[in-house]
């Protein structure tokens, strides 16, 4: 009789109905257990993925009021914790959430962890899950709330191609290649949505992290084709990181580098020439302007300080650069 009692009660503990469904979402968090409303500064940083930028964190630590750092992510752990925390031991605390579906992103215990934030990171991984678990959710409306309070926000790889405007969503099975972007920028692989993050200062704009690691040039002159053959801009522009390297962006707009690598702005004159399904991309005179830790760039006037300007075309699929020996890095 005993040996049934205990079987019952472990089974009526363990139905979700009488023991209470377990969330959804995880959640992690380190320093104090209570938030403190502390008065942050606005400040983007844009990361090209790779190792982590440790000046990058301490940036946007300096611009949150000593408050409460908080880490998004669809998957993964949370690794960022202890690490921020040791870049940033003022702050009242650190925490990870993590929201691996549209069912977490509509629990409202999510949306008021968000909205209680000085910092907020998006991770890297696959941007296809923002997108399909977070857009049109209170993790979307959330975030951009506290964007226009003015929270500082960063991302790095996947996080940073859905704080720009126009974003490169990698829906696809794979993910876009140079190579098969310029034979075709209306390939499986390309897809694209808008406004997941509504910062002032990145609107107009397309981005895309691992840059010269990874060879995109040749997908990013796609990239804008896409832009302009969707009527979202006649002059697109894209702004592009490499590994180990970060854009820090403060409120006027003003862009300084950290890390070790290069950030480039690429700015087309005007419409493609071809820019249609199943044939090769034809797109002349891409302005490219390269800068590193040192330079600067204003992201509303498009003026570099120090760096290097050149041009990129795409011809027939072709890729051709105007630097000497012809480099498109």
């Amino acid at each position: 009789m005993n040996r049934l009692l205990i079987l019952l009660l472990a089974l009526l503990a363990s139905s979700p109905a009488l023991a209470g469904k377990a969330p959804a979402y995880s959640y992690f968090r380190v320093g104090s257990t209570a938030d403190l409303a502390a008065s942050a500064q606005p400040g983007v940083v844009l990361m090209g993925g790779g190792t982590d930028v440790d000046a990058a964190f301490q940036w946007l630590c300096q611009r949150s009021g000593n408050g409460d750092f908080l880490v998004i992510r669809a998957t993964g752990t949370d690794a960022y914790n202890p690490y921020i925390q040791s870049l940033c031991p003022g702050e009242n605390s650190v925490s990870t959430l993590i929201i691996p579906s549209a069912a977490a992103a509509a629990d409202p215990a999510v949306a008021a962890i968000i909205a209680k934030a000085e910092v907020i990171w998006i991770a890297g991984g696959d941007q296809s899950n923002y997108i399909n678990f977070w857009k049109g959710t209170p993790v979307q409306s959330t975030l951009n709330a506290r964007i226009a309070a003015g929270v500082p926000v960063g991302g790095t790889s996947a996080g940073l191609n859905v704080l720009t405007q126009f974003v490169y969503t990698a829906q696809g099975s794979q993910g876009a290649t140079s190579s098969q972007s310029l034979a075709d920028p209306f390939n499986r692989y390309m897809t694209f949505d808008r406004d997941f993050s509504l910062l002032p200062i990145l609107q107009g704009v397309i981005g895309d992290p691992h840059f010269v690691t990874r060879d995109r040039m040749g997908r990013d002159l796609a990239f804008l084709c896409r832009v302009a053959a969707a009527g979202w801009s006649s002059a697109p522009r894209s702004i592009v990181v490499d590994e180990m390297t970060a854009l820090l962006i403060d409120a006027q707009g003003h862009g300084t580098v950290v890390g070790s690598s290069t950030v480039y702005f690429l700015k087309a004159p005007g419409l493609p020439q071809t820019c249609k399904a199943k044939t090769p991309l034809t797109y002349l005179n891409i302005t490219v302007d390269r800068i590193r830790a040192g330079d600067g760039f204003d992201v509303i006037s498009w003026l570099r300080t120090g760096g290097t300007n050149y041009s990129v075309s795409a011809n027939a699929g072709v890729l051709s650069s105007t630097q000497a020996g012809g480099s498109a890095y």
